[in-house]
């Protein structure tokens, strides 16, 4: 047995600047030399198990993970210090706590008592568009617009703000949720008071944005969840872990001159995504530790979705103590933090090397410039290679398919341009030219190094006479104020300027697809001559028709390379031997002439950045500004919901739900809405981008008298179901195998084979009670934690997904609002489906071995509608824990949660 004896000795004082606090010391039950061999993750979660002993967690679980790696994996509760959530995932997660309110109030119970339980913070960070761009007065512009579009969800969110207790609400303008959370939520060891006793414990979360990982970079453990999951969370629900896979990645060296944290951490996806890290957690160890900052290691963390870990997380060390000082951190907590990882064995000594699951190493020294793309974050290209990828793409977009051998390959499509009028004159664009050039997105802009070396990169590049083509829709999107502070005192805001890069906003555009129309001349070039142009973002997604529905090559790239293709105009250009431009006297100039060294960014991040600019800019982060503070703030404790609103309306998923639930029943005459291949993404599936007059969600919305131009984004009705079950599958890329040469959400009605809306199919199929199956490929849900993928998915209908694989946090959200997913043994093809039959899917009502009592696999069969021999096979079942197994059976997490919460009040407990 490794855990000691008892655990009754577990609690401690710890004396620390601010005074004795209580712990929960790990060496009372587990020998140290045994806990210094753990994962720095499992010993945090050793930690939790430890700490929750009778509230949740049992000696079970703490054996478990004291055993780690044990020889199979075993369910234990973790419970999270806090919850964070942005606004479009935010804004449902609210309303649903208001439905749960009223539903509570229906049971005949005090509504006043659902209240997040562990705090929750809400920052307003996903709703600004880039409208305005290239102007002095873009940012207040822009501003403008947001409260503007979003007045009814704000307000909605300014009465949660009063309403419910537990929760703070970051308004608009104080930066993306991940930077924000970064620099001042984050506290890395937290107290509470529990009965008088100051209790100290490690800073752990789960957020609803799949880049809660970058909190990892400051050694704090969090990964993004569905927005069920989280209100869950919130709601004292543990989330359900198996016993964790955790990869350890050792880092040696230093970066070379001349590249970045971006292309260390675009490198590092597209090792780790080769490798295949779904679904585990990714643990940085080494000396090369030493010389990354905090800022570098959370552009590394932050992309864990990309690479397909749960988190990719980094330990407590000298870093972090100085990046808790240099954000204007409290000395008292910068000493409990020290002394507090140091007592429990999780602070990074030097030359520790812990046991993995498995093991790979990285040199840093290797790193080269690169970018990504152009349809995926983990497809890395080499600086040089950037004309090959643009024409490899290029091929694939005008249908040239090279055969065998030489004598069969196809000439390679011409390469189209076309002039356009821009305010300078005109200027030409064609197929690769840069449209869009955003400095935009959590992943680099908490990053002093790549923002002050984009300044500088800009102000070498004036000085020589360089500027920016009026085609290319320029942007500057820090994800937190305190970049315009350094900027700012540096001049280098004012160097970004005379490139056309002016702030836009504080918050996630482009790299969301909020970046807003092309100029008007150029979109109309765009389409007229079907051009294949390209995006530079300085994001972590670039999946297709993401950043903008007229772009077909996005990549990501560092805050300087975003400079430099503006300036080049193309992608079609290799930067390490093709001039950028000329200068004033006709010279050729290249990246390699205003590239800035690393002393020159060091030097200027240490005159420039301030810990007083932290301090000063988030002590006042919840009062917003007056436009927030003019919004109206309704007194009433359950929500007065406005039937007329199309921003808000009261979620259906707690209509009607009893206190018991309905028995599982098996799939019966089912049939296919949607059929698609590999790595479909929940960009795909969910609402996303801007919503089109003629689309199903636009038509309801003119039905209703909103006008074409005030249809605004999904992103902005996300409170509303009925606008977003309307655009649910209906990307401008989805291919729907249905429905082979199409593209967008379209599929075949195939009782009377009619092509049709995939919105206005599902509505036939409930009319006449036909359940409904989604058939998928490999990594089906990839991307971000978007909670209307799963939640759009069960309101037309669909009861359960056969694919051949699952990204982590759509599967979870998938079972959490009542949808089966079951994962095939092959490709659906090869299984011998067209997608057209009849299918059931038995085995579900009878008791099983899996979790909870579930059937571990079900049978599938298949039948042709011209009635020969049905196709049946067996499939696994994918509700991998008990906690699951009981979301399931109740329907999904909130109807299971409002039955908890019922009958802890009605034993006189109740969420508090």
């Amino acid at each position: 047995m490794s855990v000691m004896a008892s655990t009754n000795g577990a609690r401690a004082k710890l004396e620390v600047a601010g005074g004795s606090v209580g712990i929960a010391r790990l060496d009372r039950v587990l020998d140290p030399s045994r806990l210094a061999r753990l994962p720095y993750v499992v010993r945090l979660f050793l930690e939790n198990a430890l700490r929750n002993q009778g509230g949740g967690a049992d000696p079970g679980h703490l054996e478990t993970l004291a055993d780690w790696p044990g020889t199979q994996p075993v369910e234990f509760p973790f419970f999270p210090s806090r919850v964070v959530l942005q606004d479009f995932t935010g804004v449902p997660c609210v309303a649903d706590l208001a439905a749960m309110r009223d539903a509570v109030a229906g049971l005949g119970g005090d509504a006043t008592r659902v209240n997040p339980i562990i705090p929750a913070d809400l920052v307003i960070d996903h709703s600004v568009l880039v409208d305005f761009f290239g102007m002095s007065e873009a940012f207040e512009r822009n501003v403008d617009l947001e409260y503007e579009r979003n007045r009814e969800r704000y307000a909605f969110l300014r009465w949660a703000q009063r309403a419910f207790r537990g929760m703070m609400i970051v308004p608009p303008g104080a930066g993306i949720v991940h930077q924000v959370n970064l620099e001042f939520l984050a506290r890395v060891v937290m107290t509470r008071d529990d009965g008088g006793e100051t209790i100290a414990y490690p800073d752990t979360l789960v957020g609803t944005d799949s880049h809660t990982t970058m909190i990892g970079g400051v050694g704090v453990l969090g990964w993004g969840v569905g927005g069920i999951e989280a209100e869950a969370a919130m709601l004292g629900e543990p989330v359900t872990m198996l016993t964790p896979i955790v990869v350890g990645v050792k880092l040696t060296g230093t970066l070379p001159s001349g590249s970045t944290a971006t292309d260390l951490v675009l490198s590092l996806t597209e090792l780790l995504r080769a490798r295949g890290v779904v679904g585990k957690f990714v643990e940085f160890y080494g000396d090369g530790l030493a010389s990354l900052a905090v800022p570098d290691r959370a552009t590394i963390s932050n992309m864990s979705p990309e690479y397909g870990a749960t988190e990719g997380i980094f330990p407590v060390d000298e870093q972090t103590i100085a990046y808790l000082r240099a954000t204007g951190r409290d000395a008292d907590l910068i000493d409990l933090v020290e002394r507090y990882t140091k007592e429990q064995g999780l602070w990074r000594e030097p030359g520790a090397e812990p046991t993995y699951s498995e093991t790979l190493s990285f040199d840093l020294g290797s790193v080269e410039p690169s970018l990504a793309g152009p349809k995926r974050p983990q497809d890395r290209v080499a600086l040089p290679r950037m004309p090959d990828s643009f024409h490899d793409e290029l091929d694939v977009l005008r249908g040239v398919h090279p055969g065998g051998n030489d004598s069969d390959l196809v000439e390679a499509p011409a390469i189209r341009r076309v002039k356009v009028p821009t305010v300078q004159g005109e200027a030409e664009i064609g197929d690769g030219s840069v449209v869009i050039a955003a400095i935009t997105s959590c992943t680099n802009t908490s990053n002093p190094s790549v923002m002050i070396g984009a300044g500088l990169l800009a102000r070498n590049a004036a000085a020589k006479g360089l500027r920016v083509s009026p085609t290319v829709k320029t942007s500057l999107a820090p994800g937190s104020p305190v970049v315009e502070d350094y900027l700012r005192r540096s001049g280098l805001l004012e160097e970004l300027e005379k490139l056309n890069f002016f702030l836009v906003g504080f918050g996630c555009t482009t790299c969301i697809g909020n970046s807003g129309p092309l100029p008007e001349d150029v979109a109309r070039a765009v389409d007229t001559s079907d051009l294949a142009v390209a995006a530079v973002l300085s994001g972590n997604r670039n999946f297709e028709g993401r950043i903008h529905p007229q772009v077909r090559l996005a990549y990501l790239a560092s805050p300087p390379l975003v400079v430099a293709f503006a300036l080049a105009g193309t992608v079609d250009v290799d930067l390490t031997t093709d001039p950028l431009g000329t200068d004033t006297e006709g010279k050729p100039v290249f990246l390699r002439d205003i590239w800035p060294s690393p002393e020159e960014v060091r030097r200027t991040i240490e005159q420039s950045t301030d810990p007083e600019s932290y301090r000063s800019r988030f002590a006042s982060i919840t009062e917003g500004d007056e436009r927030w503070r003019g919004l109206p703030v309704p007194e009433d404790e359950i929500y007065r919901w406005d039937a007329n609103s199309t921003y808000i309306a009261r979620p259906p998923f707690l209509e009607g739900v009893g206190l018991e639930p309905k028995p599982v029943e098996d799939v019966t005459g089912a049939r296919v809405l949607v059929w698609v291949g590999d790595s479909v993404t929940t960009d795909h599936i969910s609402p996303a981008g801007s919503i089109k007059a003629g689309s199903p969600a636009g038509e309801w919305l003119a039905s209703r008298g909103v006008s074409a131009d005030k249809l605004h984004s999904y992103g902005a009705r996300r409170g509303n179901h009925e606008v977003m079950v309307r655009g649910t599958f209906a990307n401008i890329r989805l291919r729907n195998k249905l429905v082979p040469g199409t593209e967008g959400g379209v599929t075949e009605f195939l009782p009377t084979n009619d092509q049709t809306t995939i919105f206005e199919a599902a509505e036939r199929y409930q009319a006449a009670a036909v359940p409904l199956l989604v058939l998928a490929g490999k990594e089906y849900g990839a991307g971000s934690s978007r909670d209307w993928a799963a939640k759009g998915t069960a309101l037309l209908g669909v009861r359960a997904i056969l694919a051949e694989s699952y990204e982590r946090i759509h599967r979870s959200n998938l079972v959490g609002v009542g949808v089966l997913p079951v994962e095939l043994p092959a490709p659906a093809e090869e299984l011998g489906l067209t997608g057209t039959e009849t299918i059931d899917i038995a085995g579900l009502t009878a008791a099983g071995d899996g979790p909870g009592g579930l059937p571990r696999t079900v049978r599938v069969t298949a039948s042709p509608d011209d009635g020969s021999t049905p196709l049946s096979f067996e499939a696994a079942v994918r509700i991998d824990t008990p906690n699951e197994a009981a979301y399931y059976r109740h329907g999904g997490i909130l109807q299971y949660v409002l039955r908890q919460l019922h009958a802890r009040s009605s034993d006189g407990g109740g969420a508090q």
